[in-house]
């Protein structure tokens, strides 16, 4: 008789005599226990799947009992500021009498659906309840964790402050030693990889600025020092906010170590008035037995399948006009550039800064979003409907967030600013930054985006963010006035949502001087993100290495501009600028009046072949096969998802004589099938590729040489056969 299909393991089961609570991903599993008895919900297990009658069973570790000790340090889901707890908080308060400590009570545990366990607590005697949300999303390894708060009490009881309102901690297991894996750099240096030991402590990463910011990036990993690419336990931990962030990692000297993820920063509180609720951001984690590259991989599916608003679309070849003509832009040279562009086989034209009111250069104009009275006499529409009988579709860039002094909209309203009234309101790139945590700002910007997008037929908007926040406060006496550290990016959420719900066909950049804003929450409301200001193709290696540890492919814009590059000067072939962009969403940013017609047929050819390779590089599983940095050669992998076709790409920045490179070992083809390299006809063996390796193509000599490799499966069977 033939068995049917094994039961479906639950994502979450409960013992309601323990109080366990476990959580099943595909590859692990996530224990925690509701401790009725202490008030405390406890941490048991997250890491390789074990059976539910041993997660029942399993004991709770506890530190060494003495009396300078906190016994449940580093074991508590949700650590409160209270009792004999040392650690870093999650939560922490002030009552309207100016007390702090907490006395946390477990209520209940509920679930919610299938999916989704709530654990329901509260204070013994104060008027507050927080509740820890999990979620496992279907299909992954990623687990969803957000903390909801409720004042409880009447007017009589005051406000209470959150001080620290985390969205999660994070307890690891124990291992003899860690290493903390994140991505720091600055404007135009974003994305550099480190990873180090984390010492015993406290380890902050985070923004202060009013954004995620370029100098991090709000996720972060943890292994025991052993893993690689390919293998080893790795444990991330991220963070879906868009403003102001933190992210610590504990490891004490008994051996305990965990991660808070929270909005806001030091100073930062939140101020909940009775009956008042508080959500936070969500905290997404995962662990995988696969190394650093299986966790990107788990990050990248999770993103695809539940965040992204449009993960099946191909994102097009677009082209940017800014550095062709910056601020100098007028009707006729930019349907010049869209015909050139056209001819190139780009799909959107994309208008940036310069088209509006006043802004003739980036001291004057924010704010006033109207056509430029001298540039475009007949307003925008007429280049859009060019634009559109050229086959493409029609891009704008806009700064809704920003105002210069010098623009009819700050004289008409200047409380709108983030300001003190007492402070000297700086001005960086000269402009200020309008208030999106107040209502009549977000209305206002709404109104106008609407107005923009549809007069102008507009089909794409870069939206784009040119500074960090300063003198940053809410209008009037308030205890929590930084709020707006947070506040502000979730109005710009509101914002992105209506906007996108009023125009479904609406397709966006996110944009933030690069890559100064980025992160989960920003990516379920655009397509696609600007990675950075830098475009020279040498300096993305590194930049676009770092992105891809959290991010997939298939939302990194990256552009071929002009050589020499107009940041860093250097000299780079147009084939080498190429196959730097095509490793993520292609986009052309250079004068095209300027290039000649031998640079102009082999982008149009290019181009072609990026087409052909999209829905593999957009949309496959990737593999970062050498890094930058560390050998003579970078390369990436990619493969869709049936199998039937890799693209593998490789650059080589400098050659060293006496330097042989080996054969590149591919990842995952199946070992049986025959692969055929659709330039030259060579096949090879899914055994032979992964084993021994392929054959290295030619490349040019000298400095940045470049080859792309399209592997095609022959022998007419998927993946899984």
């Amino acid at each position: 008789m033939k068995a049917g299909p094994a039961p479906a393991v639950p994502p979450v089961r409960i013992d309601g005599a323990s109080g366990t609570i476990l959580l099943r991903t595909t590859r692990s599993v996530y224990v925690l226990r509701a401790d009725s008895a202490t008030g405390s919900v406890l941490h048991v297990h997250w890491g390789a799947v074990l059976p539910w009658a041993d997660a029942v069973a399993l004991p709770v570790w506890s530190e060494h009992d003495d009396s300078f000790a906190g016994r449940r340090d580093g074991v508590e889901e949700y650590p409160v500021d209270g009792g004999a707890r040392f650690g870093v908080p999650a939560l922490e308060v002030r009552f309207a009498d100016g007390s702090s400590p907490l006395e946390p009570t477990v209520r209940d545990v509920v679930l919610e659906a299938d999916d989704h366990v709530v654990v329901r607590l509260q204070d013994r005697t104060r008027p507050l309840a927080w509740e820890l949300h999990y979620r496992v999303p279907a299909g992954g390894d990623v687990l969803e964790r957000w903390t909801e708060f409720h004042h409880t009490g009447t007017a009589a009881d005051g406000d209470i402050l959150l001080l620290r309102h985390a969205s999660a901690h994070w307890p690891l297991p124990q291992r003899p030693a860690w290493r903390l894996g994140s991505v720091h750099g600055a404007w135009s240096r974003e994305g550099s990889l480190d990873r180090c030991a984390l010492p015993v402590g406290e380890t902050v990463l985070g923004s202060r600025r009013g954004h995620t910011g370029h100098h991090a990036n709000p996720w972060a990993t943890l292994d025991a020092g052993d893993a690689d690419e390919e293998h080893g336990e790795v444990w991330t931990v991220a963070l879906a906010a868009s403003g102001s962030w933190r992210l610590t990692a504990q490891h004490t000297a008994a051996g305990r170590t965990g991660v808070v993820a929270g909005e806001g920063h030091e100073g930062h509180e939140l101020r909940l008035a009775p009956g008042g609720t508080h959500r936070t951001a969500v905290s997404l984690a995962l662990h995988t037995d696969r190394g650093f590259g299986g966790a990107s991989r788990a990050f990248h599916h999770h993103l695809r399948t539940h965040v992204l608003p449009h993960p099946g679309e191909l994102r097009p070849v677009l082209y940017n006009s800014w550095e062709a003509t910056s601020f100098a832009v007028d009707e006729e040279n930019q349907i010049a550039l869209a015909k050139r562009a056209a001819a190139l086989g780009a799909e959107l034209f994309v208008l940036d800064d310069g088209w509006f009111r006043g802004r003739d250069d980036d001291r004057a104009g924010l704010g006033d979003w109207t056509p430029h009275p001298r540039r475009f006499p007949r307003g925008l529409r007429p280049l859009a409907d060019e634009v559109h009988r050229l086959g493409m579709a029609f891009g704008l860039w806009v700064e809704p967030e920003m105002v210069n002094a010098d623009s009819d909209l700050h004289r008409r309203h200047p409380d709108w600013v983030l300001h003190l009234p007492d402070r000297t309101a700086t001005e960086l790139r000269h402009q200020m930054v309008l208030d999106f945590s107040r209502p009549e700002v977000t209305d206002w910007a709404l109104t106008w985006l609407r107005r923009v997008v549809a007069d102008n037929a507009v089909d794409f908007l870069k939206w784009d963010f040119n500074r960090s926040f300063s003198e940053a406060g809410v209008p009037g006496p308030a205890p929590d006035a930084r709020r707006v550290h947070v506040a502000h990016a979730r109005g710009v959420h509101r914002v992105l949502d209506r906007l996108r719900a009023r125009f479904p066909h609406l397709r966006i950049e996110a944009c933030a001087g690069g890559g100064g804003r980025v992160d989960p929450a920003v990516l379920a409301r655009t397509d696609q993100v600007w990675t950075s200001d830098n475009t020279d193709a040498v300096d993305r290696l590194a930049i676009q290495h770092g992105f891809s540890q959290l991010y997939p492919a298939g939302v990194m814009s990256a552009w071929v501009t002009d050589s020499p590059n107009p940041l860093t000067g250097r000299v780079v072939p147009l084939r080498f600028r190429f196959h730097s962009a095509m490793a993520g969403v292609l986009g052309i940013g250079g004068d095209l009046t300027r290039w000649t017609d031998a640079e102009l047929a082999e982008a149009a050819h290019l181009v072609q072949l990026y087409k052909d390779i999209r829905p593999v590089v957009q949309q496959g599983i990737q593999f970062r096969l050498l890094a930058p940095g560390e050998g003579p050669l970078t390369s990436v992998q990619y493969l869709d998802a049936s199998g039937e076709r890799a693209v593998v790409l490789i650059w080589r920045t400098s050659p060293a004589f006496g330097t042989s490179c080996p054969p590149l070992r591919l990842r995952e083809l199946a070992p049986e099938a025959r692969y055929r390299d659709e330039a030259t006809g060579r096949e090879w063996s899914g055994a032979t590729l992964t084993g021994f390796g392929m054959p290295l193509p030619e490349l040019p000599r000298g400095d940045c040489a470049s080859a792309l490799v399209r592997l095609r499966r022959v022998d007419g069977r998927g993946r899984n056969t």
